[in-house]
């Protein structure tokens, strides 16, 4: 089974996605580098994809879907208003968490979305 960190940046109710091309939208995370902690991996994948500098993150869930398992961190970011597309990042994007469902995303980022909905 992959092990993915997965990191939700919101901001007044939005939410960050990312996109590479020819993919479908998706939360900002990536493989846990051996000898790495999930928290660091999802530190360093936000910065590598986004270019946005965690001030603290707070573990939420882990959620399996396929043959991944994803740990979820709600980021807590001190440069929200830079994020760009880094990498192999294509674009990224803040849009309303009530309507990611609309961008087609990806099953595991869907549930992933609903259940921090349902913290909010």
């Amino acid at each position: 089974m992959k092990v993915r960190a997965t990191v939700i940046c919101e901001q007044d109710r939005h939410i960050l996605l990312v996109r590479k091309p020819r993919s479908r939208w998706m939360l900002p995370g990536g493989k846990v580098e051996p000898g790495e902690t999930v928290q660091g991996a999802a530190t360093r994948e936000l910065l590598e994809e986004t270019g946005l500098d965690v001030d603290g993150m707070l573990y939420l869930m882990e959620l399996e879907a396929g043959d991944t398992r994803h740990h979820v961190y709600e980021a807590s970011v001190i440069n929200l208003d830079q994020a760009r597309p880094h990498n192999e990042i294509f674009d990224c994007i803040w849009f309303p968490l009530d309507a990611v469902h609309n961008l087609n995303p990806s099953d595991a980022t869907l549930r992933i979305v609903r259940a921090f909905q349902r913290r909010l």
